[in-house]
């Protein structure tokens, strides 16, 4: 009865914990231009104040907890195609990028801003947490990219997942798209202010990086359909 009671507990506090990063993430869509408050927060999950800070310290915490479970959907997607006996090719590691990263309208700006919350705002301690979690994905995922991709010496899995990575964000920010998301650190944000040359089409210049990484790095026998 006791160990049923706990189980109990610890799934009520699951559901809490998810709730509120449920209700971060629909004030982020609503309001893109604006960081809610962890009272606005506690508002839109229906709970007191005070329950929210008892999950996350701070609403910078939160921000980064919301871009986590974003970023582990991915992990958690691309690990289960690398565990499958089926080859991969980088049109499958393509088509999860834009699924997880590049069409859900939070993930590309939240990420970017966690960047500067990492080294601002969020205690130092969290944030080795985080990167600790994070390390313990991609070395899972850069290990299953090497059981695929022979042309891979040890390591080499986790270093092409984070030159990805930086590139995937990185150009995001480059991009016309990244100035109006204001809380996603733009590099320009007035009306009018964007020069022509960062006026390109992120996905299918995204898509060309990539694919450009991936075959220096692998070659393109790995390429599949994508050129």
């Amino acid at each position: 009865m006791v160990i049923r009671q706990r189980a109990i507990q610890a799934e009520d506090k699951q559901e809490r914990h998810e709730a509120i990063l449920d209700a971060a993430a629909r004030l982020l869509l609503r309001s893109p231009e604006r960081i809610a408050s962890m009272a606005d927060v506690a508002d839109e999950a229906g709970l007191a104040k005070g329950t929210v800070y008892l999950y996350f310290p701070s609403k910078e915490e939160l921000l980064l907890a919301v871009h986590e479970r974003n970023i582990d959907g991915f992990f958690r997607a691309l690990i289960a195609r690398l565990d499958s006996e089926a080859p991969v090719q980088i049109n499958d590691v393509l088509a999860l990028t834009h699924e997880y990263m590049v069409e859900p309208p939070l993930f590309l700006p939240l990420a970017a801003r966690c960047f500067g919350l990492m080294a601002q705002s969020v205690p130092p301690e969290a944030a080795l947490a985080f990167k600790q979690r994070m390390g313990e994905r991609l070395m899972k995922a850069g290990a299953g990219l090497e059981r695929h991709f022979a042309e891979l010496e040890p390591g080499g899995g986790v270093a092409l997942l984070r030159h990805s990575y930086a590139l995937i964000i990185g150009l995001w920010q480059m991009s016309a798209e990244s100035a109006g998301h204001r809380f996603g650190c733009p590099m320009l944000t007035g009306p009018g202010e964007v020069p022509p040359i960062f006026n390109f089409a992120y996905p299918d210049e995204l898509d060309r990086a990539l694919v450009a990484l991936w075959n220096g790095t692998i070659g393109k026998a790995g390429n599949g359909d994508a050129s």
